[in-house]
């Protein structure tokens, strides 16, 4: 042994051979994953010569895919929103539009016939107030009884999803990054320790054969494997496959029920939640029908509050003043909207419970399926992020070559 050390003084430059190996596999893990997440917004100068994350990049792309696999295999509309209980919902929302019907009377009032609003007596006005508060449980009921049969039309859920991520880059990319966290780890790591590995068979092969084309080469064939053989590593096998004692599955299948937390969660709480399916509803493309069956509500809860002196009242002011009174009132349910619906969010998201069902129907998805859930990410532009890493390796093992050999 000291022989060989004597005959073989640059030993040293040999030794470091696998651990630059290491270090430049590693390094190339770490720059394709941060190039697949970041920069948000593209850097550079548009449209070719820069960067911007592939999940950023393609943020519409990413979350179509995303909401596909969401409502085809965890949840739909018709189905969550079917645990909802309009007496429940009625009832959570009477208070507040107990207070806007008695407003909006007055307004309606002192904007249609001010004189005799402020000439009828207190008892008078209270009887009106009171009838209308009567009525209003059963309207409250028919009309969210309406918009549950008619959610499908009203609530567009792919293009809440897929607006919400696409606005919101960095909300996409953690989903990604928190369901997929200790595959992301893994990669890196692993990009060390095959780095290592291919290291040593290029320090034996470089000490008895020595082309100047090796290095660069070698360099090149680790930074791809060590990218290449991570991917697969996690998502193969799909099924696990037994060893003795050794159980062999993708690592991040083996994670499914701890993916299918982290992920429902996310989703639950920042996508699919009461204020936005209620924002959606309200101010998507489908508001217009909304509208309709506001108006259809207010107009009846009006007719029933005047009753028989629904005529009189039309004789006597008119049958436009009647109609405009009922826009008015429409106008000012619709205004108050927001503030009204708060009122239910709590019931909402207790009724559809959607974190809980998303976590265990995503538990128990097969693995075919499964997958679906983080492979995009690398699918998108597998090959790309591969390539990136062989040329960063080539680039190392050409600084390795001039550095330590000449």
């Amino acid at each position: 042994m000291v022989e060989f050390f004597n005959e073989n003084p640059d030993w040293w430059l040999y030794a470091l051979i696998p651990v630059i190996s290491a270090v430049v596999g590693w390094g190339t893990n770490v720059l394709a994953l941060k190039m697949t997440f970041y920069p948000l917004e593209f850097i550079g100068i548009p449209p070719y010569l820069g960067w911007q994350g592939i999940i950023p990049s393609k943020a519409a792309k990413m979350a179509s895919k995303s909401v596909d696999i969401l409502t085809k295999k965890l949840i739909t509309v018709e189905e969550r929103f079917e645990q909802i209980d309009p007496n429940v919902a009625a009832e959570q929302m009477q208070p507040e539009v107990e207070r806007l019907s008695k407003r909006i009377v007055n307004e309606v009032m002192e904007a249609q016939a001010p004189l005799v609003w402020i000439g009828l007596p207190g008892p008078v006005k209270t009887s009106i107030y009171q009838k209308s508060k009567e009525n209003l449980p059963m309207i409250l009921r028919e009309m969210m009884a309406e918009i549950k049969e008619k959610i499908s039309s009203l609530f567009d859920l792919k293009g809440m999803v897929i607006r919400t991520l696409v606005k919101n880059r960095r909300l996409l990319n953690e989903i990604f990054i928190r369901c997929g966290e200790q595959e992301f780890r893994f990669i890196e790591r692993s990009g060390f320790y095959f780095g290592f590995l291919f290291g040593l068979i290029q320090m034996v092969t470089w000490y008895f054969y020595k082309p100047w084309w090796f290095l660069p080469v070698a360099g090149l064939f680790v930074g791809f494997a060590t990218n290449w053989v991570a991917l697969k590593l996690i998502f193969k096998p799909l099924h696990p496959i037994n060893l003795g004692i050794f159980k062999i599955q993708g690592l991040f299948i083996k994670r499914q029920k701890e993916v299918a937390q982290a992920y429902s969660e996310l989703v639950a709480t920042n996508i699919i939640n009461s204020r936005n399916i209620f924002e959606t509803i309200m101010h998507g493309k489908a508001s217009p029908e909304l509208i309709q069956i506001i108006r259809k509500y207010v107009s009846k809860s009006i007719d029933l509050t005047v009753g028989g002196s629904k005529d009189l009242i039309k004789l006597l002011s008119g049958r436009n003043t009647y109609d405009n009174a009922k826009n008015i009132a429409s106008s000012g349910v619709i205004e108050d909207m927001r503030i009204t619906a708060k009122q239910i969010y709590g019931y909402t998201e207790e009724a559809l419970n959607l974190e809980e069902t998303m976590k265990v129907r995503m538990s128990n998805l097969p693995p075919e399926d499964f997958q679906g859930f983080l492979r995009p990410v690398f699918q998108e532009d597998e090959t790309k992020l591969i390539l990136v890493g062989a040329f960063l390796g080539f680039l190392a093992g050409l600084a390795q070559l001039f550095i330590l050999f000449n």
